[in-house]
């Protein structure tokens, strides 16, 4: 027997229109009844492993120690592996695809010590069909990991390092532009950029130049200056800001307002910073949005 485990933190697109979300818990409840499960969100955007892996990210310093279980699963029923990832001496085992998706939490929280892929059956819930892991693989191994069946009793063991690693573009910079990402706009409009007080260069001051572009206009098509923040209150008067955000990156916001929709900024689209060298004065040009 391995450890027991009091709670399943819950990750998914699923959304909430339809049952997945209740069958699944539904699961869990009926192998693990002590086991609590705690919803994380379920609101990613259907097929998203990139937001998903950016959303489970976000959660997993705070989440409680237990199972974490994550699915965002466009590959459901292929060949794509199904897996339990154990880290921070057995604190916490995370269960969900191996498509990216577990990747930058695992690595957050020190990264995988032990791996296995979901393949003894006898674990599983029959079903008609393969489409549905959430319910018939996934949440089945969580409701065992709680019970304090052991990992390696679950399936094969894997090489943690050969697990696939999530897609999160890095920054680029120098000592005068970096050339940063939007990663995430949140119910408020703030746009996160990939980017950390850290990965500015020394010159850079209270104000910023932020030059924003997409695929489709390289060459920029929005200049505005940003003022570096403490709190979105220091931002009146529809002042652009750079905020330093709860996950310790920085956001383009506005006080009250959504800066995304008001700048036309987007997941992907990219941002250059540059030292700013005027009063704050900004010029406002046409934005070509990527289809």
């Amino acid at each position: 027997m391995g450890r027991r485990y009091e709670t399943v933190s819950f990750l998914s697109d699923f959304g909430t229109a339809d049952e997945f979300v209740g069958v699944v818990h539904s699961v869990i409840r009926d192998l693990a009844p002590h086991a609590r499960v705690i919803d994380l969100t379920h609101g990613v955007a259907p097929f998203d492993v990139r937001a998903g892996s950016l959303a489970l990210a976000r959660s997993i310093s705070y989440v409680a120690s237990g199972v974490v279980l994550a699915v965002v699963d466009p590959g459901v029923a292929t060949t794509r592996r199904a897996i339990a990832v154990e880290v921070a001496g057995g604190e916490g085992v995370l269960v969900g695809p191996d498509n990216g998706l577990l990747a930058p939490a695992v690595a957050l929280a020190g990264g995988a010590e032990r791996a296995v892929e979901l393949t003894d059956t006898t674990w599983h819930l029959p079903s008609p069909g393969a489409t549905f892991a959430g319910r018939d693989v996934f949440a089945p191994a969580a409701a065992q990991l709680c019970n304090g069946v052991d990992l390696t009793a679950l399936g094969a063991s894997i090489d943690p390092d050969l697990l696939l690693p999530g897609v999160v573009a890095l920054p680029q910079a120098d000592d005068d532009t970096v050339i940063a990402q939007v990663l995430w706009v949140d119910r408020y409009g703030n746009a996160q950029l990939n980017v950390g007080p850290d990965d500015l260069p020394d010159r850079f001051g209270a104000r910023i130049d932020l030059r924003f572009s997409s695929p489709t206009d390289p060459t920029g098509g929005v200049r505005r200056s940003a003022l570096r923040a403490g709190a979105y209150a220091e931002l009146g008067g529809g002042t652009v800001g750079l905020v330093l955000d709860s996950s310790g990156l920085l956001a383009v916001s506005m006080d009250q307002r959504s800066a995304a929709e008001e700048l036309g900024l987007d997941v992907g689209d990219q941002v250059t910073l540059t030292a700013s060298d005027d009063d704050g004065i900004t010029q406002q040009v046409t934005l070509r949005r990527q289809p």
